[in-house]
C-alpha cells in the first residue's frame, strides 16, 4: 500500500498535466510544453491537424473513435489511449475530455492527459485514503493545530456510537469522561510540540454516554506537515484492544496466582493467598470459605453443602471493611443464596447485576456479604479431584463495570488451583505415582534390530529405599554395523535423580549418532553434568548433605566385523567379560573419574573379544548391597556367568537370582550381550591409490561384489555411491581411499581416509560443474553420515538390501 508520505500529486493538474484543445471538428488548436514533452511533437507539428491523423495509430483509431462517440453523448470522457509519439513508439496515456462550449453550443474539447501509469498510481492513492476514511477497521482521527478535531473515520464512528459528522470542530477528547480527555490532549499537545511521532500508547477510552464501559485503546500519533516543514495537524491511528488487554491482565493474574497461591502446605494460608491475589485485580472485594472437613484435614467421601468456614478474606481500601464475618468464624448461606447453590450443585454462579434489595430479600444474604454497594457477585466452587471443598466469592462495588463470562472463567481457573494445593495430600501419592511412570518411560523398552550382539536386559528399582533411582541402560546401533552398549548411575534419588538419568540418556543417543570415541562421548557427559549442576546450585535446588549432580558411566562400542570393542568408563565399575571356554574375569580398564568433577582425562581401551564372549555391563546395586562385600559380589557375578552357551535370558535371570536380594536397596541395571562376528563373505574391503581412475575401479569392485552376493538390484545405486565418495576423497582429501562393503541386515558402503577435513551437503547451482556428489549420495541412500577416528575419517551409507524401487 502506497505510504502517506509517497502520496501522488493530481496528475492532471493544470502545472503537471499535457494540455491540449481540439475545435468541434478534432482538429488540434492548442498544446502545451507538458504535451510536447510526453509525445514529442511541438506545437507547430500538431496545430491545425486532425487528432487522429496526427496522434492516433491506425491500429487504434477504432478505440479512440468509441471514446470520440461517447464523449461528444455524454459531454465528457475519462480513460486511458494508446497515443503515438513521434519516434513511432505508443505511449499509454490517461485522458480527461470536458466539453467547453459558447452559447449553449460545443465549439471545443479540452484535453488533459498524463501517462497512464502515474494515473493508476493517483487513483491507488485516493482508493487508500478512502479506505482510511470508510472501511478501514482501525480508528483514524484528524485534530487540527488548535486541537479541534478535523475528521475522523467510520471505525471511530463504530467504536463510540457516535456519528462521524458530530466530531467535526469538537475539542480534541470530546465525548470522552475528563480524566481521559485530558490525557488524549496531552498527547496530541506534544505530538504538536515536538513534531515527534508517539507510537503504541495505551489509553483507557471511557465515554461519557456510558461511563460503566472500560474500553482500552491502542493510539499511534504521528505529526502531519507540509513541504516546507509547517505543522498541519496530528493523525491519530486508534485501535480498539479491549479483548486483548483483559485477556493480557487475566494472563498476569494466573501468572501471578501461580507463584503467590500454594506457597505452603497450610490450607488457610493457601487461601488467604487466593483472596489476596483476585483483589483488587478481578474483584473489590473476595472470600475463601471451606468446608469444615477440610480445615480439619480430614478425608472427604462426597461433596457436601455446610457448614463452612470462612479462612480467607480481603477488600479494596486500607479504610474499608471486609467481609462481616471474621476469619475463622462458622458462616451460614440461606438455601436461596447463591454460595448454597455453588456448593450444592458445585457450578460457578455468576450474578451479573444485584438488585438494591438483594440482601433483604435472600433471607440472611446480608449476613455475609459486605454492606459496600455491591452490585454484582460471582461464587465458584474450589473443587479438586472431582470434590467440592468450599467457595469463593467475589463482589464489585468500587469498579462500575459489572462481571462478565470471561471473569467467571479466570474465578473458576484460579479457584481450582488453590484447592489442588489445599488438596496436596492426595497428590503427593499421585505425583510419585507420576514419577515411576516416568522413569520407566525413559528406559529403553525393547532392544533396537541389529546384527552385532545378542542382548537381554534387567532393571529392578529399589523396594526399600524412598524415591526413585537413577540407573540407565542403553543398545544403540551405529554406522557400519557396529553397536554401542551403556550403562549409567546418577547419584541420589528422587524426581531429580530420574530426570537427569533422561537428559543423561538423550545426551548419549545424540553423541552415539555423531560416532564419538567412547572417551570423546564420556568426555561431552562430562560437560553436560557440570552444566546441570551449575542450574541446580542456581536455582537452590541442591539436597541436603548430597552432590548436586553426580553420575558414573560406561561406554563400550562392539564391531562385529573386526570383533575389537573399544570401552571407557567413567567411575563405573569394570565390565566382566567371560570367553566363549567360561572364563569370565573383569575387564582391565582405567577407572577414570566420575561425571560432573571436570578437567579430568578419561581414556578408551580396545580389546578383541572372540565370536560368542558374553559382556556384563552392571550398575552398583548389582554388587554393592550392603551386607555383600564388593569383591564377594564381583566373584559371585563371574560365578553365574561362567557358561557363555547358555540362552543368555537364562543367564541373565541367573545373575539376577544369585546376587539380588528380593528387597533391593538400590536399583539394579544388568545388560548382558553375547558378541557376534559377520562372516568374512560379507564384507569386503579394497585400498585405493588418489588417483582419477580409482572412481571407476570402485564402480567395478562393487558391481562385482553385489553380483556375487545376489545384490544385482543394488549395483546402479551403489556403484554410484562408491564413484562420488571415492571422488572426493580424490578431490579434497589426502592418503589412499579404503572401499568397504558389509551385507548384514542393510547393505553398507564405507569410503575412508586420512583427512579430517567434514564432507558438507549443499544444493549446486545449475552452472556449477560440481558439488552434486554428496547430494546424490544422499538421495540415494537411506541413511548417511560420517564418522571419526584418530587417522582419518569414514563416510558411510546404508541401503536397505530390498532396493529404493522395489
Amino acid at each position: 500500500m502506497t505510504e502517506f508520505s509517497e502520496i501522488h500529486d493530481n496528475p492532471f493538474a493544470l502545472h503537471l498535466a499535457a494540455l491540449a484543445v481540439l475545435d468541434d471538428r478534432g482538429a488540434v488548436v492548442g498544446w502545451n510544453r507538458r504535451a510536447q514533452e510526453l509525445l514529442g511533437y511541438p506545437d507547430t507539428a500538431v496545430i491545425g491537424r486532425p487528432a487522429f491523423e496526427a496522434l492516433v495509430d491506425p491500429r487504434d483509431l477504432p478505440a479512440a473513435r468509441r471514446a470520440a462517440a461517447s464523449c461528444r453523448r455524454a459531454g465528457g470522457w475519462f480513460g486511458a489511449l494508446n497515443l503515438r509519439h513521434r519516434d513511432g513508439r505508443l505511449v499509454e496515456m490517461g485522458l480527461r475530455a470536458h466539453a467547453l462550449s459558447r452559447d449553449g453550443r460545443v465549439r471545443e474539447w479540452f484535453l488533459a492527459g498524463a501517462l497512464a501509469v502515474d494515473v493508476l498510481e493517483w487513483q491507488r492513492d485516493r482508493a487508500v485514503l478512502d479506505g482510511l476514511y470508510r472501511r478501514c477497521p482501525i480508528g483514524l482521527v484528524v485534530h487540527g493545530p488548535d486541537l479541534r478535531i478535523l475528521r475522523v473515520n467510520r471505525a471511530i464512528e463504530r467504536f463510540s456510537g457516535v456519528p462521524a459528522a458530530d466530531f467535526r470542530g469538537l475539542p480534541t477528547g470530546s465525548f470522552l469522561l475528563p480524566d481521559d480527555a485530558r490525557r488524549a490532549v496531552d498527547r496530541v499537545r506534544q505530538v504538536i510540540e515536538t513534531g515527534r511521532p508517539m507510537l503504541y500508547s495505551e489509553q483507557f477510552v471511557r465515554l461519557e454516554q456510558d461511563p460503566a464501559r472500560e474500553r482500552v485503546a491502542m493510539v499511534s500519533s504521528f505529526p502531519m506537515a507540509d513541504p516546507s516543514g509547517r505543522i498541519l495537524g496530528v493523525a491519530e491511528m486508534i485501535e480498539d484492544i479491549t479483548e486483548r488487554h483483559r485477556a493480557q491482565r487475566r494472563l498476569a493474574l494466573l501468572d501471578q496466582a501461580g507463584s503467590r497461591v500454594g506457597t505452603t502446605l497450610d490450607v488457610a494460608e493457601t487461601a488467604r493467598e487466593l483472596a489476596e491475589v483476585m483483589v483488587p485485580h478481578l474483584a473489590d472485594h473476595a472470600s475463601v470459605d471451606l468446608l469444615q472437613q477440610v480445615t480439619r484435614g480430614e478425608e472427604l467421601t462426597q461433596a457436601l453443602a455446610g457448614p463452612v468456614v470462612r479462612v480467607g478474606a480481603c477488600s479494596v481500601g486500607a479504610q474499608q471493611p471486609g467481609p462481616p464475618h471474621p476469619q475463622g468464624d462458622p458462616v451460614e448461606f440461606g438455601p436461596d443464596a447463591p454460595q448454597a447453590r455453588c456448593l450444592a450443585e458445585g457450578r460457578p454462579v455468576l450474578e451479573p447485576v444485584l438488585p438494591p434489595d438483594w440482601s433483604s430479600r435472600e433471607g440472611r444474604q446480608g449476613d455475609h456479604a459486605p454492606d459496600l454497594g455491591a452490585h454484582s457477585l460471582i461464587a465458584v466452587p474450589v473443587a479438586a479431584r472431582g470434590l467440592v471443598l468450599g467457595v469463593m466469592t467475589l463482589w464489585r462495588s468500587r469498579r462500575p463495570d459489572p462481571f462478565e463470562a470471561d471473569d467467571l472463567t479466570l474465578a473458576q481457573e484460579l479457584a481450582s488451583r488453590a484447592a489442588v494445593a489445599i488438596d496436596n495430600a492426595r497428590r503427593f501419592t499421585q505425583q510419585q505415582q507420576t514419577a515411576f511412570t516416568l522413569q520407566s518411560s525413559l528406559l529403553p523398552r525393547a532392544v533396537p534390530d541389529q546384527s552385532a550382539v545378542e542382548v537381554a536386559l534387567r532393571y529392578l528399582p529399589a523396594s526399600a529405599a524412598p524415591g526413585l533411582g537413577g540407573d540407565w541402560f542403553d543398545v544403540i546401533p551405529l554406522s557400519g554395523a557396529r553397536i554401542a552398549l551403556v550403562v549409567g548411575d546418577v547419584v541420589g534419588r528422587g524426581i531429580h535423580a530420574a530426570a537427569t538419568m533422561g537428559r543423561l540418556r538423550t545426551a548419549v543417543h545424540t553423541l552415539a549418532s555423531l560416532d564419538l570415541e567412547p572417551d570423546e562421548v564420556l568426555s561431552r557427559l562430562d560437560d553436560l553434568v557440570l552444566l546441570l549442576a551449575a542450574e541446580q546450585e542456581a536455582a537452590g535446588e541442591r539436597p541436603v548433605g548430597e552432590q548436586v549432580v553426580g553420575a558414573t558411566c560406561l561406554y563400550a562400542v562392539y564391531d562385529p566385523v573386526s570383533g575389537r570393542c573399544s570401552v571407557a568408563r567413567a567411575g563405573h565399575p569394570p565390565p566382566v567379560v567371560t570367553a566363549p571356554d567360561g572364563q569370565a574375569a573383569l575387564l582391565d580398564l582405567p577407572a577414570g573419574p566420575p561425571l560432573g568433577l571436570g578437567g579430568l582425562p578419561f581414556e578408551a581401551r580396545e580389546v578383541e573379544l572372540a565370536e560368542g564372549s558374553l559382556l556384563r555391563l552392571y550398575t552398583n546395586g548389582l554388587i554393592g548391597e550392603r551386607h555383600i562385600d564388593a569383591d564377594v559380589g564381583l566373584t559371585k557375578l563371574c560365578a553365574a556367568l561362567s557358561r557363555p552357551a547358555d540362552p543368555l535370558e537364562r543367564t541373565c535371570q541367573a545373575v539376577v537370582d544369585s546376587l539380588v536380594p528380593a528387597r533391593p536397596s538400590d536399583d539394579v541395571a544388568l545388560l548382558i550381550a553375547r558378541t557376534r562376528v559377520l562372516p568374512a563373505d560379507d564384507v569386503a574391503s579394497w585400498r585405493l591409490p588418489l588417483e582419477p581412475a580409482s572412481a571407476a575401479r570402485a564402480r567395478a569392485l562393487t558391481s562385482a561384489k553385489l553380483s556375487e552376493w545376489g545384490l544385482e538390484h543394488l549395483a546402479f545405486t551403489t556403484e554410484l555411491i562408491a564413484s562420488e565418495l571415492v571422488t572426493n576423497v580424490y578431490r579434497y582429501a589426502s592418503g589412499p581411499a579404503t572401499l568397504r562393503l558389509i551385507r548384514e541386515r542393510c547393505l553398507v558402503c564405507e569410503v575412508s581416509d586420512t583427512s579430517h577435513t567434514s564432507p558438507h551437503l549443499r544444493r549446486a547451482r545449475t552452472t556449477d560443474e560440481g558439488g552434486r556428489g554428496l547430494f546424490l549420495v544422499a538421495q540415494m541412500a537411506e541413511r548417511w553420515g560420517t564418522r571419526y577416528s584418530r587417522e582419518g575419517k569414514t563416510v558411510w551409507t546404508e541401503q536397505s538390501l530390498a532396493g529404493m524401487f522395489t
